[in-house]
């Protein structure tokens, strides 16, 4: 997979050095030492050029980000991907529950890497899997798959300065406050691979705001944001302000709502990684999470 970049040099950027012109864009290190092998990465009004070859006013800038190999241990699986959005730098998927993100043990072949690799393969295309925002197996809703090294280098760095607004939904037992904020440190429970509990010696600093949207048979539909991203944060976070979500094999193993924990991934947006535009998707909320609202 190849990504070109065009840009047109105005009086701004008059006498400055591709390297530095480019690292100003976000290319990074990494990014920038790749190009090194290819003599088409850099080329100036159809010329090659070099990291500190200097900019002229009305320069045209050329750029190659080019990737011939893809990801490593990811077996191509067929898989009915739910597609948003697509463009040259970013895949939107809406993923489904009891999907996990990327291959671990016991999971080869059943994760949305593998369905993307497949996805890609069959138009011959190269792809390298870079997740940025990650969901639990059994969390449903939108996700954002970074198509090229500089796309993912710019969205993870949205993330870091929470630049990217994730709003989820979810249902917790009971009839949780009206809105609240939960500001609650969270660590590995001791012993455990996978569990995680709010840990006010050990944890790792972790907020979720939450509003109560509407109620109905003593479950409550929650809006939440997340300041930080932990390991199950939504699902720790909801029964450490004893309400937690029906259906979770961990927190909550109770049955008779819904199967699954009830945590969707309902809407992302961020600033376009390359045009600088708004971007806002937003992912339809799964039939079993509406029916164990809405109940018989």
């Amino acid at each position: 997979m190849e990504r070109i970049l065009n840009y047109f040099i105005t009086d701004e950027n008059e006498n400055m050095e591709i390297l530095k012109f480019l690292r100003g864009k976000g290319f990074s290190r990494h990014i920038l030492s790749s190009m090194k092998s290819d003599p088409q990465a850099i080329l100036l009004n159809g010329q090659k050029a070099y990291g500190r070859t200097l900019l002229k006013t009305g320069d045209t800038l050329r750029i190659r980000i080019k990737e011939e190999a893809s990801s490593e241990n990811i077996v191509p699986t067929k898989m009915d991907l739910n597609i948003l959005y697509e463009d040259e730098d970013l895949l939107i998927l809406n993923k489904p529950a009891d999907t996990p993100v990327h291959p671990s043990q016991g999971n080869y072949e059943n994760t949305l890497a593998n369905g993307a690799a497949y996805y890609f393969a069959s138009k011959g295309e190269s792809f390298v899997y870079r997740c940025i925002n990650r969901l639990d197996r059994d969390t449903t809703g939108a996700l954002i798959l970074a198509k090229n090294a500089l796309s993912a280098a710019l969205l993870s760095q949205q993330m870091l300065n929470r630049e990217i607004r994730r709003t989820y939904l979810a249902l917790a037992e009971g009839i949780i406050p009206e809105k609240g904020t939960i500001s609650a440190p969270i660590a590995r429970v001791e012993g455990s691979a996978i569990e995680r509990e709010v840990n006010f010696t050990k944890g790792e600093p972790a907020v979720t705001h939450f509003q109560r949207l509407a109620v109905n048979q003593n479950l409550s539909l929650v809006e939440l944001h997340l300041d930080t991203g932990r390991t199950h944060q939504i699902r720790v976070h909801m029964k450490h302000l004893g309400h937690p979500l029906p259906g979770d094999y961990l927190y909550h193993p109770v049955y008779h709502r819904i199967s699954r924990q009830p945590l969707h991934s309902y809407q992302l947006e961020f600033t376009h990684p390359m045009t600088g535009a708004h971007m806002c998707f937003t992912a339809p909320v799964p039939e079993d999470f509406c029916t164990a609202f809405q109940g018989d």
